[in-house]
């Protein structure tokens, strides 16, 4: 590799030190080469970068873990979701039905739950449905089928068809990838259907995400961003 390629991946390496991704033709631009230069220069290097998707991001960044494992993620950035989730459950109102999403972000809210309202909770998520099982007063409806470990949710056939049948006046929902362009993602392809059909049937749409998530784009889109009504995020000073 010559001195003008190592130059450019140490470019790129610094630019993405603070997070995030770059897509490759903001990366060329950034070098004021091609996209095959770049190309080039990526396969001729040590693999510290990656890309995926057309995102160029840093290899050995776990926000860019190649899947998803429940119990890994669930200490990640554990305070901002906490945070995040408070934010949620202020948005609550006496008799609403919640859709509630798989995975770690929104653990929080599900355990949190107002004991002096009457709410309830939809959910694919074995892990939101333990939680909310320990809410006194709070309705579960806890949805069925094949059992996918690695995020502790269900799939069927039929779920999608299930969830529109409930009258949901929130649904809160969460992405492992959220990119202006290519909108809302996830691993998993079974999350798709649930997701997809809690955003057709609730009054109310609002995505919680922790600003791990801005820039990845993941392999199962689900939405875009102009199908949500609400985006509840970190805001600048979070976490100072």
């Amino acid at each position: 590799m010559n001195e003008r390629s190592e130059g450019r991946l140490m470019r790129l390496q610094h630019a993405l030190g603070q997070g995030g991704s770059l897509r490759l033709a903001e990366a060329a631009a950034l070098c004021g080469v091609s996209e095959m230069t770049i190309r080039r220069d990526l396969a001729g290097s040590d693999g510290s970068l990656a890309l995926i998707g057309g995102h160029l991001m840093l290899a050995g960044d776990p926000r860019h873990d190649p899947v998803y494992d429940l119990a890994v993620q669930r200490d990640r950035n554990a305070e901002a979701k906490r945070r995040l989730c408070e934010r949620a459950l202020a948005t609550l109102e006496e008799g609403d039905t919640l859709f509630i999403d798989c995975g770690t972000t929104l653990a929080p809210l599900a355990a949190s739950l107002p004991d002096d309202m009457s709410l309830t909770v939809v959910t694919y998520a074995l892990n939101i449905a333990e939680a909310v099982s320990k809410r006194p007063g709070v309705r579960l409806w806890l949805l069925g089928g094949v059992y996918h470990a690695s995020s502790r949710s269900f799939s069927s056939d039929d779920m999608s068809e299930t969830i529109r049948g409930f009258g949901i006046n929130k649904a809160f929902l969460t992405a492992a990838g959220v990119d202006e362009r290519q909108g809302l993602s996830c691993f998993h392809f079974h999350e798709v259907a649930p997701k997809q059909a809690a955003i057709a049937t609730a009054q109310r749409r609002v995505l919680v995400v922790d600003a791990s998530k801005q820039g990845m784009v993941r392999p199962a889109r689900f939405a875009g961003l102009e199908d949500v009504d609400q985006v509840i995020a970190e805001e600048a000073g979070d976490g100072d």
